[in-house]
């Protein structure tokens, strides 16, 4: 677990739920992504997964409320004690909420009969592959604080986000079907999201309270 974590821990009896809650939220974002991804590029029928995206998005919903209450709770009874740890439990805790949400747009665009662009669907089955990796990894990174990891992870969450940018650019450039250029751009757009979003929770290992849900905006 995260070195700040920790100091909730100290003081707070419900640290153990927090770390558990937001490891099953992790887990839920994978799932949704890859339930997702597999309805805009693995021909899976749309209908046959919506349940299962809209109740696991559900339960990542729910269980960032439990968090957040757990910490204004704390917060409440022992004031600033903790604080900057309770800080950067609430914003990881709001970018692996985002995960969810982007992994949904990508299943939307699927379930809206969206078609990508010729010559692009092999890469983005591609990046799918990795970054759902790479969302596996971010729950073990959490697990055990390896910060050795964590900025290994950065470094591919860098490559990655760098291709969707450049992928995004060439299909703008181009002159293929409106309809398949936006679905394509879209969809390297939120993989982009979901693999930043992830960045933001493996590298809170590595910055400052300050610092943190800023990775992908950081040009150094």
């Amino acid at each position: 677990m995260f070195h700040w974590l920790k100091r909730i821990q100290e003081s707070a009896d419900s640290a153990d739920e927090i770390i558990r809650y937001f490891g099953q939220m992790l887990e839920d974002g994978r799932h949704i992504f890859d339930l997702a991804t597999g309805a805009l590029l693995g021909g899976t029928d749309a209908d046959s997964i919506r349940s299962d995206i809209w109740g696991t998005d559900k339960r990542i919903n729910s269980n960032e409320r439990r968090i957040r209450r757990r910490i204004l709770t704390h917060l409440t009874a022992f004031g600033a004690e903790g604080v900057g740890g309770h800080l950067a439990m609430m914003s990881i805790v709001r970018d692996a909420e985002r995960i969810g949400d982007y992994a949904k747009n990508l299943f939307e665009l699927g379930a809206f009969g969206g078609e990508v662009p010729a010559g692009y669907r092999e890469d983005l089955i591609e990046l799918r592959d990795r970054i759902s990796r790479m969302l596996a990894k971010a729950r073990n990174i959490y697990d055990t604080e390896d910060e050795v990891a964590a900025r290994a992870f950065g470094q591919d969450a860098d490559a990655v986000c760098r291709r969707c940018d450049e992928q995004i650019e060439a299909i703008i450039a181009g002159d293929g079907p409106g309809g398949a250029a936006a679905t394509g751009a879209l969809a390297y757009r939120y993989l982009k999201r979901v693999t930043a979003h992830s960045a933001n929770v493996v590298t809170s290992v590595l910055v400052p309270v300050d610092q943190l849900g800023y990775w992908d905006e950081d040009d150094s």
